[in-house]
């Protein structure tokens, strides 16, 4: 056995074990890699208005401070004004679900012509399987979904602490990182930080235009149907649809549906539709339009990179990837050298092509005036000259010959 084998041996296990090592330790905090990446957003986020506070001569951790207290007191508020709202709603469809359930078997009895009671029906419901057995499963998870429930306040409590120190301590943070680099990297990574703030502030300007957008539409159906706390509503919609990601659609409807339904059940389904079809437009088209102009990104970027984000880190990938994408393309396009486009027809699409036929049929023809002897027109002049004399010939040729049959 060489000498060398076993010490390479040795060495390809240590380099194993340190890879698995390592990928276990990456599985076991990516949790907390997650909370740490999005309360640097977060951070970014609230950086201009720290910054606007602290170059008045409030020190930096207050006014850190006063930032976030401010975000409390507004979400606090309006969770807790939409928790009454959705209170009352409750008790009210719960004193009147019997009306409900009468008014919906007369219209099935009605339209069907069946013959249905409500004792029959909710003795029915009451006595099913699927009930019991979803209330079964119910008690039994009280204490997984407490957990979650638990775990959910400690990373919201993770990244709100996480994001305090990031605001607070930016400009030491910013001075730690380029003490371990060369000047010419410390340029590199103080407009790099400058980009990103950009970016995140722009895309959470267009967030905030399209929950104001939003929020107008769904009040103004609200308002036509009737719907009681349409005004409270449309801003529910309108900030948990936009500032949520993946489920915030789903839970930004389910309120405005849940309270027309009090009124009408079939004003529930107007809503419904209504949400639907305004999704999809803001989709594929306003969303698209306000990021490319906020976050200076291209709409098929946008939307690439919100499916690419979601597909890589689920909710948390949807939330960032626009502004990690719009840093990304504006630090590289340092970077990029670019040329001058050449003047080619080809470039500038159909109209340009066809100006540029035109104009190149236009130079042909003065050259082939200046030159008759190449004109196409004269060859074929001079073709049918030939032609006019070969015929000429030949016809005299043609008569002789012709006139044989005649005397025969």
């Amino acid at each position: 056995m060489p000498r060398w084998l076993p010490r390479a041996m040795v060495l390809a296990l240590a380099l194993v074990a340190c890879f698995q090592l390592a990928s276990w330790g990456f599985h076991q905090l990516i949790n907390l890699l997650l909370n740490i990446l999005i309360a640097f957003f977060l951070a970014l986020a609230v950086e201009p208005a720290v910054d606007w506070m602290a170059h008045r001569g409030v020190r930096r951790g207050l006014a850190t401070g006063l930032v976030f207290c401010g975000i409390l007191i507004a979400a606090a508020g309006f969770f807790a004004l939409l928790g009454s709202m959705l209170a009352g709603q409750i008790a009210k469809m719960v004193e009147e679900f019997p009306q409900y359930l009468d008014d919906v078997i007369s219209w099935v009895n009605g339209t069907f012509h069946t013959h249905l009671s409500r004792l029959e029906v909710q003795n029915n419901l009451l006595k099913s399987d699927w009930l019991q057995k979803y209330v079964q499963d119910s008690a039994n998870n009280v204490l997984a979904v407490s957990a979650t429930v638990l775990g959910s306040l400690f990373n919201l409590l993770s990244v709100a602490l996480f994001s305090f120190y990031f605001a607070a301590d930016g400009p030491r943070l910013r001075r730690a990182l380029c003490s371990v680099l060369p000047p010419s990297r410390q340029t590199e990574v103080l407009r790099a930080w400058e980009i990103a703030v950009a970016k995140t502030g722009g895309y959470l300007y267009s967030r905030g235009l399209m929950a104001l957008i939003s929020g107008v539409a769904h009040y103004v159906l609200l308002e036509i149907l009737g719907v009681p706390y349409a005004p409270a509503l449309g801003m529910w919609v309108g900030l948990v649809s936009q500032f949520i990601p993946t489920i915030g659609t789903y839970l930004a409807g389910a309120l405005p549906i849940l309270i027309a339904f009090t009124v009408d059940p079939w004003y529930a389904l107007w809503v419904f539709g209504f949400v639907v079809i305004y999704q999809q437009f803001e989709n594929y088209l306003l969303q698209p339009r306000i990021t490319a102009r906020t976050v200076d990104i291209h709409p098929a970027v946008a939307f690439g990179s919100v499916v690419a984000g979601t597909a890589l880190m689920g909710a948390v990938g949807a939330l960032i990837a626009i502004p990690a994408t719009a840093t990304l393309q504006a630090f590289l396009s340092a970077y990029v050298k670019r040329y001058e486009v050449t003047d080619d027809p080809r470039v500038h699409g159909r109209g340009r092509r066809r100006r540029g036929a035109a104009a190149l049929a236009r130079v042909r023809r003065t050259l082939h005036d200046r030159h008759p002897s190449t004109h196409p027109k004269d060859r074929e002049a001079g073709a049918d000259g030939g032609g006019d004399r070969s015929e000429d010939g030949g016809g005299s040729g043609g008569d002789g010959r012709s006139g044989g049959p005649d005397d025969r």
